[in-house]
């Protein structure tokens, strides 16, 4: 078997292809959008696909089939998931069935003359190098390979009426999965073939495969390699990884320093809650100068910039901006490297108002924009004891220091 560190290295760019199949409704998942592009972690489920795809055959060229309607949220997702070792290609428009989909995505590759495919499931984020690995090798003896996992509940076949009809030897059974890897020219003459004598319903590629008279083998799948189809499969997930802290041993920490002066008004705001005060704070954005400290903290920590180099209070899109848009920014670009914000703390410097009476508020409110219990956000306030700016009730600084926890690279 092929070294599972590196398991796409031996092939070059322009021999190996993917075709990713993100053109689904899925709306069954809930969350309001396509599973694909449902948060999992912070990232969009098809920006985990994707990394996983780069982490696991990089250099591979990347063919992404979305629903003509999801231009937006194919674009953050690509924007969620960072640098991409894999040569990502521009979308192509998926069909109305699964099968359209993919042969739209053979079709949009067939310029590129890749000699080998591997056509991927977007909501199956959890791949492995080494389920790629047994692809390849699985591809060096059969034109189409699929992986599979043993059945292990007892299957009934049933009728229309749902009486019991059969029960199928185990022994004999898969669950077959993706990713499912092909010949190139292969399994686009099948998808081609089947297109034209009217057949678009199977039910996956391998299916296509066997219509065409391929053989196809089956290697082993991963169990881990599970499809997000249902709202308790994110829950599951969720709860899976919820304490998944111990692979992110590069700790990190930031400090964000910023200060607003007051201006007219009738009140301010502190964390992204509005607390009534005789002034207003000036500034190009809402001027939250507690969010703007942590913001900058988070980028400190990972050595990314600044707030100004993100959002340049030159542009004039940015002007009254509410700032939470700049933290949950910040809080993405953790996430897309793969690692979490343990801990924020913020505080205050002012003479008034008095920050005590919506400290909790606040708290709240921070931890649900950052995605954090409350336990893991603090917020203090301090007075200058009448010196500087601050004490001469000028304006409002506030200070902030981020710890966060990444994989190491």
């Amino acid at each position: 078997m092929p070294d599972s560190s590196s398991p796409a290295r031996s092939q070059s760019p322009s021999t190996q292809a993917w075709v990713v199949v993100a053109a689904g409704r899925g709306l069954r998942a809930g969350g309001g959008v396509p599973k694909q592009y449902r948060l999992l972690h912070g990232l969009p489920v098809l920006a985990h696909t994707l990394r996983a795809i780069s982490q696991a055959a990089p250099g591979s060229l990347v063919q992404v089939v979305i629903h003509p309607d999801d231009a937006g949220l194919y674009a953050h997702a690509i924007d969620a998931a960072g640098p991409l070792a894999a040569s990502l290609l521009p979308p192509s428009h998926g069909g109305t069935t699964r099968q359209t989909s993919v042969l739209a995505g053979l079709e949009a590759l067939a310029s590129h003359a890749p000699t080998q495919v591997l056509i991927h499931d977007a909501a199956r984020p959890f791949l492995s190098p080494e389920v790629v690995a047994r692809a390849l090798e699985a591809l060096q003896s059969s034109p189409a390979a699929v992986p599979g996992v043993a059945v292990v509940d007892t299957i009934k076949q049933v009728d229309a009426a749902s009486c019991v009809v059969a029960t199928p030897a185990r022994a004999h059974l898969r669950a077959v999965q993706t990713p499912q890897a092909f010949q190139f020219d292969a399994i686009l003459t099948a998808h081609r073939n089947a297109a034209m004598a009217g057949i678009d319903h199977l039910s996956d590629d391998a299916a296509v495969a066997e219509w065409a008279g391929l053989p196809v083998h089956i290697f082993a799948g991963d169990p881990a390699n599970m499809k997000l189809t249902s709202e308790a499969d994110f829950e599951a997930t969720a709860r899976i990884n919820a304490n998944d802290w111990a692979s992110l041993n590069d700790i990190r920490t930031g400090q964000g320093f910023d200060v607003h002066a007051f201006g007219p008004g009738d009140h301010v705001w502190l964390g992204g809650i509005q607390v009534p005060h005789g002034f207003g704070l000036v500034g190009h954005s809402d001027a939250d100068v507690l969010m703007h400290a942590i913001t900058d903290a988070i980028f400190g920590a990972l050595s990314d910039g600044d707030i100004g180099s993100h959002f340049p209070p030159s542009d004039p899109q940015w002007k009254g901006a509410a700032s939470d848009i700049f933290l949950r920014h910040a809080r993405d670009r953790v996430t897309a490297r793969g690692g979490r914000i343990a801990h924020v703390d913020g505080t205050v410097i002012c003479e008034s108002p008095k920050v005590g009476p919506h400290r909790d508020a606040i708290r709240a409110r921070l931890a649900e924009i950052l995605e954090l219990p409350m336990d893991r956000v603090a917020v203090k306030a301090t007075t200058s004891e009448q010196l500087g700016f601050t004490g001469r009730r000028e304006g409002i600084a506030a200070l902030a220091t981020a710890t966060l926890r990444l994989p190491f690279a």
